[in-house]
């Protein structure tokens, strides 16, 4: 069964496109937005700033004008020391209001045209501030403004009538300036920061990134793969898992080779193999009709091992195309199936076998799985047992809560073994063996609906259990 073309992968942007989609420049507009945003936050408080100032600026001029006004006879002056005044103080008239009365101490040279619009900054907030701000740069042209203030002494109050004009256009100039000066400031500070990041982050994150496109492309034999790195950020954990995956797929596609030319060849045997069965099938016919007792016991039993043959042979082909046959169920006796499987599985060995199982015990299950799982488990046991040269070897088969335990007395599984019980052709601990029985016994519990799994193992020896759907609590 061959394996699905893998999904081809998308074609990456070209040109401008791949420039602007790219992580980099996403990576170095954020960073300048960001720089931008931020500037701009401390702009608004500046720009607040300034505008008090330069109403203060023109307060103050106004106060000491009125002071000179004081020290003048009757707080009059004459028409050019009054357009003096004004002039220095950048403003257009002056007045005072003390106990609720207007007085008028500087008056304007020429009749005041526009828009007025109040303002008191007396007690003002600092947001009232920023947004009195804000609307300075959308004040109408020609409006003036008529501030209100302290006066020089403790219960007057001055007030003041400027244009607004300067005002917008020195706030205007203040924001060209901080724009200047901020977009300097951003672009510095963003290619700093982009540099950084893209050594950091970007570079490492485009080699995983050509590296999983060529895999998309191409799984069984990309090049560009990644090499582990010593970082231990993030970014470095995930090269480095990257780079473990691509190792482990890169011996999964060799492996899938090696098994793709292995079940060619074991097709090619099984077919051979069946031929060569059914003709032992046809001699043990024969042997069946004989007089002799002693081949009259031994036929049934070799007539048994052949079909059993058979149908193991059909199952490898079967196991090969991934499509096994469905468990038949039918009433099993749980001890015949066992007595059968030790009969197979020992017949070149010199380990005891024990059936703890009641022999009226019958459970609804596939006799031939059970027989596999038994005799794989019950042969590992005794070659396990003989290659150690356990004295007294011994095998005992028990019922436990729900399962079937087989045990043995051996000297216990290697680690290796242990860690890779279940996995073909990597979980066998003897010299010459393929690991295959076990995981062909685990394929078959599931089938069964059950499972298979190692209870123990060490010096003691070692216990698989098989648990099952049918057996007594």
């Amino acid at each position: 069964m061959t394996a699905p073309e893998p999904a081809p992968a998308p074609t990456p942007p070209q040109g401008i496109r791949r420039l602007t989609d790219g992580l980099s420049a996403r990576l170095f507009a954020i960073t300048l937005g960001a720089i931008l945003f931020t500037e701009f936050l401390i702009f608004i408080p500046s720009a607040s700033n300034l505008r008090t100032q330069w109403l203060e600026e023109r307060v103050a001029a106004a106060r000491i004008a009125a002071l000179a006004l004081d020290a003048a006879p009757m707080r009059e002056v004459s028409d050019e020391l009054s357009e003096s005044l004004l002039m220095k103080a950048e403003v257009l008239a002056v007045a005072e209001i003390e106990d609720e009365m207007h007085i008028q101490l500087l008056a304007p040279q020429a009749p005041i045209e526009g828009t007025m619009r109040l303002v008191d900054l007396r007690g003002s907030t600092p947001a009232g501030r920023v947004l009195a701000t804000l609307s300075e740069y959308f004040a109408p042209e020609g409006e003036m403004l008529v501030v209100i203030a302290e006066g020089s002494a403790e219960g007057r109050v001055i007030e003041i009538v400027v244009p607004q004009s300067p005002l917008k256009a020195s706030l205007v100039a203040f924001a060209w300036r901080i724009a200047g000066i901020s977009l300097i400031i951003a672009l510095v500070a963003a290619v700093l920061i982009y540099a950084v990041l893209d050594m950091l982050v970007v570079r490492p994150m485009k080699r995983v990134t050509v590296s999983v496109e060529q895999f998309s492309r191409d799984p069984g034999s990309w090049t560009r793969r990644l090499s582990p790195t010593n970082r231990r950020d993030e970014i470095g954990r995930a090269q480095n898992a990257l780079s473990g995956m691509e190792e482990a797929v890169a011996d999964a596609f060799r492996q899938r080779s090696h098994l793709a030319e292995l079940g060619s060849a074991v097709a090619k045997i099984n077919h051979d193999l069946r031929n060569s069965l059914a003709s032992a099938q046809l001699v043990s016919d024969v042997l069946s009709k004989s007089e002799d007792p002693r081949v009259k016991r031994a036929a049934p039993r070799l007539e048994r091992a052949l079909e059993r043959a058979i149908e193991l042979a059909t199952a490898t082909l079967d196991y090969g195309k991934s499509a096994p046959r469905p468990p038949r169920l039918q009433p099993v006796s749980l001890r015949t199936v066992l007595l059968e499987a030790a009969d197979e599985a020992l017949n070149v060995g010199g380990a005891s076998f024990e059936a703890n199982v009641p022999a009226d015990l019958m459970i609804e299950s596939d006799a031939e799985y059970l027989h596999r799982i038994a005799a794989n488990l019950i042969r590992n046991a005794a070659e396990a047992l003989a290659q150690a040269s356990t004295p007294n070897p011994q095998i005992r088969v028990s019922l436990t809560s729900r399962a079937i335990e087989f045990r043995d007395n051996g000297p216990g599984l290697p680690e290796k073994a242990r860690a890779n019980l279940f996995r073909p052709f990597a979980g066998s601990s003897r010299a010459n063996g393929t690991g295959l029985g076990l995981v062909i016994a685990h394929e078959l519990a599931e089938a069964l609906g059950g499972e298979l799994a190692l209870a123990e193992t060490g010096d003691a020896g070692t216990a698989f259990c098989l648990t099952l759907p049918g057996l007594p609590a």
